[in-house]
């Protein structure tokens, strides 16, 4: 029997949530250079005061039931500098399918020469997933696959990562899920979304260069690899301009293209925007994709410790 799934788009809906199944299931970020605890808890502690940042993702603007994601990410030093401790909590959205992670980072920091340091990361936490699948409207009435909710299914979950960095610099390497939690108690709902949450590993990296007096290049890269999916990667160009001003270009491997830009509006509040262009068969179909941080750093900045950050 011939399942369609819902009025909206049909086939074609059908084909994206098979596209969600099979590729990476964690949200993706243009502006991933400036969101980086979302992606690796090494991270924790990085801005030497504290940091918080808001980001709203809408994915495939136009395409009902397309990925919409937001995080609020809280990271700080603590009193004695080798520890950082942050927190994120992350909603992501595509279909009938929402989830919720509420996790709490944790970073040793081993100091090194030239303010440079090497960071290890563990992030802890629940994942919480609901499938609204009988909200839905089949073409077939009375189709039993849709007849059924996942409601408040929480499970827990960990993470790890590791970073190395200093004022112009980072590499870094981080699995922020590795428990492979089962999604649905049946396998009726897997051509939907995939039974299994799978494990993600991303490397990431950058370097700034000076561009004379006033202006700075920021190459950043990530890698990203999912079991039973192609390997893919983000690259991108950055800008900085007196201190104030990033603007940027982005190219996502056979996925899309994008640009993105960030304000420095004080010492401490900074916002920026970020629009993908799909390269697939989606931009028939779609308006691209946006992105806006919002972010906030305050108390004592640690001596020699420069601002606004690089990354």
């Amino acid at each position: 029997m011939k399942q369609t799934i819902r009025r909206w788009s049909g086939a074609l809906f059908a084909g994206f949530l098979g596209l969600v199944s099979v590729a990476q299931q964690d949200p993706q970020f243009t502006q991933y250079m400036f969101n980086l605890l979302a992606l690796n808890p090494a991270y924790a502690g990085s801005a030497e005061r504290v940091s918080i940042k808001a980001l709203t993702r809408h994915q495939w603007v136009g395409f009902e039931g397309a990925p919409t994601t937001q995080t609020l990410t809280i990271h700080s030093p603590l009193a004695r500098e080798t520890v950082g401790l942050g927190g994120t909590i992350m909603r992501d959205e595509h279909g009938p399918v929402t989830q919720y992670g509420f996790m709490l980072d944790v970073a040793y920091r081993i100091h090194f020469a030239g303010e440079k340091k090497l960071a290890f990361g563990l992030k802890g936490g629940l994942n919480l997933l609901q499938g609204r699948f009988g909200e839905l409207n089949p073409l077939q009435s009375g189709d039993q696959v849709f007849q059924q909710n996942v409601n408040s299914k929480l499970d827990p979950q960990f993470g790890f990562g590791v970073m190395y960095y200093g004022e112009r610099f980072y590499i870094g390497a981080s699995s922020p899920k590795i428990v492979g939690t089962r999604f649905w108690e049946t396998d009726s709902l897997q051509f939907v979304s995939d039974n299994t949450q799978r494990s993600h590993l991303f490397l990431s990296g950058g370097y700034v260069f000076d561009l004379g007096l006033y202006h700075k290049f920021k190459p950043t890269a990530l890698i990203k690899a999912v079991d039973g999916a192609p390997l893919s990667f983000d690259i991108s160009a950055n800008f900085f301009f007196f201190e104030k001003f990033w603007l940027g270009a982005m190219y996502r491997h056979e996925d899309a293209i994008g640009a993105l830009a960030q304000y420095y509006f004080t010492d401490g509040i900074y916002a920026g925007y970020s629009y993908d262009y799909p390269l697939s068969t989606l931009r028939n179909f779609s308006g691209g994709s946006h992105e806006i941080m919002v972010g906030i750093d305050f108390g004592k900045r640690m001596k020699g410790i420069r601002s606004p950050r690089y990354f």
